[in-house]
């Protein structure tokens, strides 16, 4: 693979105009073509062979508009002067009733006036709208052209929002500022590890059009799949570190190269043969990690990861064709503008690493035990780590989706947030439901009866007899666990001539869970073995593939601490910009420090792109001791030098990644801030403890075992190996009797 990796390397530094014309082309016309003609962001919500989608299948069949999903908008009102029924209040809804009837599509509006629509305190209520033959992927739009329509409502002086019926996982997330600040974070980081701001601009650039080539793509990806409205901002982080981490491998070994005397062009060649194959090998783990969410059963998770994959491949193929094209047009030009101060190297390029190399070989038992102690220390919180349902009680308070939250739970109580959708399939059809038949008393009455039910609308059936829909308010918000257990009690409920199912916001996660719980062994186990594969590919090494796999389980255990802590804990959620939900007291320290429920399929996406981004790491620094052990067969002292020659490049890296996903973390959603914390924490930990001490202690007591192939393994791998050994093949001829003096 190195050869062909080296000549397309050398192509690209050949035609090196050409290569830049194509890429800043493509990543023109396919921003253009998604941003002219976007395909539409949603959230596959169905949950196949689950008692929700159950519901949800039933409540289509002949319930009318407005009782499918994305059929209803409530615009919440609330008066700060007294009743809604007072007037001229009262007729000044009845008058924003009368206007929203003209927007398109609206088949029917109920004002507040009606029973159950105004709270018992009369300053809050709802306009009920019910919509057909909308666009349901456009439901903010719709929302801000009915409350554009409510204008006399807010002309006498009545507060009008929209009500979000889904989660903060569920809303669209702009992107923006963050992107800023996480650029130009990596610029300065680059800045002072190059000393010139050619070089330092290089890998900016090209993360920039392999992230403008991603974007574009998954944004013109609409029209053909369901795209989820998280997958723009989860390309956009991932796509910008690993696009700076990736040119940054090659930038650096380059000029390295270019320092010792290699002339351009054949600097170029080793450089994509070398590190090109280790940036191709750390991307397939990172796609190959999130290609395993296939089999996690959950459709916007499994469209959610390999769709976030088209920026991990951006990323791989601008590093090998774009990269190498910059480099030989600028030849050495690359050091051109050096800033003084910075860039500065110790002996050998190696800085403090080279020491702490030394440092670690001489005492790996030691190293070892201390590694295990940090990071045993850093992992024991992630067993406190509560899952539930991050709604819209979390949000910023700055959001429609938050302020009708809160009206809506100071109205009518907390579970008007999260009603249950209870659908009863019944045997024999109800023809006349006057007087109500026993089968639809029964199933009110026996709703009604369940623990934790604060309301219980009158039986719908649909058109046909065959289902009959009734609307509960649990006594729960959405994110309390308790409405889980109220869920759990309806569907237990039995009733002569009908089967019970439940359906809603709740109940779809309830049921999420169940089916992440069961497919998370699969994945897991997935993503390990196929990683450890790709490992054991790359280097021929069993030990290797089996100890890298085990190390980066060990940072995440960090990760995940980490979010117990700061979410489940609830040490310090205020100080990452969450805002505390309604029902904690106003006193400054509680505004800090407050629990926040994490969803379920967070854990899940984040091991899967923080077990692929680790590998990233592993792969350089295998890379560079397994240089060394051919060169001279000396262990301890290639782990020392594999860390003194990559500390350096995998610092900054890990550095810009950091403060690429902290920057994120100002986000004012939830769900991207979680995210952001567990990526940087996992990155901090695996580029410093793990990548600096741990694994440099555990190569140097494994000694040659490192490198043992059993001889009937050997024959039977194909050759992928990604050193680039053609760069020095005078010095590693003898030395691969080394290598295979381990093999049995």
């Amino acid at each position: 693979m190195s050869g062909l990796l080296g000549r397309l390397g050398s192509w690209c530094a050949r035609h090196g105009k050409a290569v830049l014309a194509l890429w800043v082309v493509a990543a023109a016309v396919l921003m253009a073509g998604s941003v002219l003609f976007p395909g539409p962001a949603t959230n596959d919500t169905s949950l196949p062979g689950t008692d929700a989608q159950r519901a949800m299948d039933l409540l289509k069949d002949g319930f009318g508009p407005g009782y499918e999903m994305g059929g209803s908008v409530q615009l919440v009102l609330y008066s700060p002067d007294g009743s809604l029924l007072a007037e001229p209040r009262k007729s000044a809804v009845e008058r924003a009733a009368a206007q929203i009837r003209k927007v398109p599509h609206v088949v029917e509006v109920t004002p507040p006036s009606r029973t159950g629509g105004i709270a018992p305190s009369l300053e809050i209520g709802f306009i009920a709208v019910k919509l057909e033959g909308h666009d349901t992927t456009k439901t903010a739009e719709t929302a801000k052209l009915l409350v554009e329509a409510a204008e006399p409502a807010r002309a006498a002086g009545l507060e009008v929002v929209p009500a979000g019926s889904s989660s903060p996982a569920n809303k669209e997330i702009k992107t923006g500022t963050s992107e800023i600040i996480g650029v130009v974070c990596a610029l300065l980081v680059l800045l002072f590890a190059f000393g010139t701001l050619v070089a330092a601009m290089i890998p900016i650039f090209v993360a920039l059009v392999s992230i403008a080539t991603g974007l574009g793509t998954i944004g013109l990806l609409g029209h053909l799949v369901d795209v989820p409205k998280q997958a723009p901002i989860l390309a956009t982080m991932i796509g910008l570190g690993v696009g700076i981490d990736y040119a940054l491998f090659l930038l650096s070994r380059h000029r390295k190269l270019l320092a010792d005397g290699v002339p351009t062009q054949e600097a170029i060649r080793r450089v994509v043969a070398g590190s090109g194959g280790a940036v191709v090998f750390a991307g397939g783990t990172v796609i190959i990690a999130l290609s395993a969410l296939l089999l996690a059963d959950f459709p916007m998770l499994q469209t959610l990861g390999w769709i976030t994959g088209i920026s991990v491949v951006c990323a791989v193929l601008t590093a090998v064709t774009l990269v190498p094209a910059l480099l030989g047009m600028l030849g050495h030009r690359v050091n051109a503008f050096r800033l003084p101060f910075m860039g500065r190297r110790g002996s050998h390029g190696s800085s403090g690493w080279g020491s702490l190399g030394n440092w670690v070989a001489r005492r790996p038992w030691s190293v070892l035990a201390l590694s295990l102690v940090l990071l045993g220390a850093l992992a024991a919180p992630a067993l406190g780590l509560k899952l539930g349902t991050l709604d819209n009680g979390y949000g910023d308070r700055g959001t429609d989706a938050r302020r009708s939250y809160e009206l809506l739970q100071a109205g009518f109580g907390p579970g008007m947030n999260g009603p249950l959708v209870v659908v009863a399939d019944l045997e024999t059809p109800v023809v006349d439901d006057k007087p109500v038949p026993a089968v639809l008393q029964n199933l009110k009455d026996s709703v009604a009866d369940v623990e934790g039910m604060a309301h219980v609308g009158d039986p719908v059936l649909n058109e046909r007899g065959t289902a009959a829909l009734v609307q509960a308010i649990p006594d729960y918000a959405p994110s309390d666990p308790r409405a889980l257990e109220v869920v759990k009690a309806v569907r237990a409920i039995e009733l002569d001539g009908a089967k019970v199912h439940v359906g809603g916001e709740v109940a779809g996660m309830a049921d999420a869970n169940s089916k992440i719980a069961a497919r998370t062994p699969l994945v897991v186990g997935v993503v390990v073995l196929l990683s450890a594969l790709l490992l054991l590919l790359a280097f021929r090494s069993p030990v290797v593939a089996i100890k890298a796999a085990v190390m980066n389980l060990i940072s995440l255990g960090a990760a995940f601490g980490a979010l117990s802590l700061v979410f489940s804990l609830g040490l310090g959620s205020g100080l990452v910009g969450m805002d505390p939900p309604v029902n904690v007291d106003a006193s400054y320290l509680s505004t800090l420090f407050f629990t926040v429920p994490i969803d379920s399929y967070i854990p899940l996406m984040l091991f899967a792109i923080l077990f692929g981004l680790s590998m990233d790491y592993e792969v350089f620094l295998l890379t560079a001791v397994r240089q060394a052990y051919l060169r001279h067969g000396d262990n301890r002292r290639a782990v020392a030098e594999g860390l003194g020659s990559t500390g350096r490049v995998i610092t900054s890296a890990a550095l810009i990644m950091v403060s690429v996903f902290v920057a994120f973390v100002a986000y004012p959603d939830p769900m991207v801030k979680i995210f952001g914390v567990g990526l940087a924490v996992a990155i901090a930990v695996d580029a410093t403890v793990i990548r600096g001490l741990l694994v440099p202690a555990t190569m140097v007591l494994l000694g040659r075992f490192n490198w043992w192939c059993p001889a009937w393994l050997d024959r039977l791998l194909p050759n992928l190996s990604i050193e680039g050994q053609e760069e020095d093949e005078e010095d590693e001829e003898p030395s691969r009797e080394l290598v295979g003096a381990g093999r049995g």
